[in-house]
């Protein structure tokens, strides 16, 4: 097994190619070893010293380090060898149990909205992951488009230029209702579920 990395824009974040599937056609985001309770694959590279956060995609995986004083030709190998031997293992790369988050267009969804869900997942989603990162839709609300940023993207220095310029244009360009866009994050998920589960 060859496994290939790309650098990706976040300094802390490398993208590792192992030349096969991991999970087909979607994204998983673990930011943190609890979150990975579901993938076998991200519990194991939780386990390699210095690894902050893992992210999977349809063919890769990008790790997030810890910060810059941690040293990626000491971390690499690490990874090389857990990637290898898991993948010879037979483990599933996620479990039965495993969330499903996606941009698919749904029956509920407005014309406005099924728009904004076609762009990012035939425009937008296949540059970011091309990155090492996904862009997910959370909501439109008052002209404002919410969307949630994974893997490489998440901690990257240049995420909120990609998300103003890059997105956002393109996004106003085909779609004149959309007014801006707004990044969501794992605190402000956590917020909400909150106040939806008090009293």
């Amino acid at each position: 097994m060859f496994i290939q990395t790309q650098d990706t824009p976040n300094p802390n974040s490398v993208k590792f190619i192992p030349g096969r599937s991991v999970l087909d056609a979607r994204t998983m985001d673990f930011p943190n070893p609890a979150s990975a309770f579901c993938s076998p694959l991200a519990r194991h590279l939780f386990r390699v010293e210095g690894v902050k956060s893992v992210f999977l995609g349809p063919d890769f995986v990008t790790i997030t380090k810890g910060g810059e004083e941690l040293d990626w030709n000491l971390i690499k190998p690490d990874i090389y060898a857990t990637l290898m031997d898991f993948f010879s293992s037979g483990l599933p790369v996620v479990t039965e149990d495993a969330p499903r988050g996606d941009t698919a267009v749904s029956e509920e969804d407005d014309e406005v909205v099924a728009m904004i869900k076609e762009l990012l997942e035939t425009r937008i989603r296949p540059t970011v992951q091309e990155d090492g990162g996904d862009v997910l839709f959370r909501g439109f609300q008052d002209g404002i488009v919410q969307l949630k940023l994974q893997g490489s993207c998440t901690t990257c220095p240049s995420s909120i230029i990609t998300l103003k310029n890059g997105i956002q244009n393109m996004l106003q360009f085909y779609i004149p209702e959309v007014e801006g866009v707004e990044q969501v994050t794992d605190e402000d998920e956590e917020d909400v579920e909150k106040e939806s589960n008090s009293p």
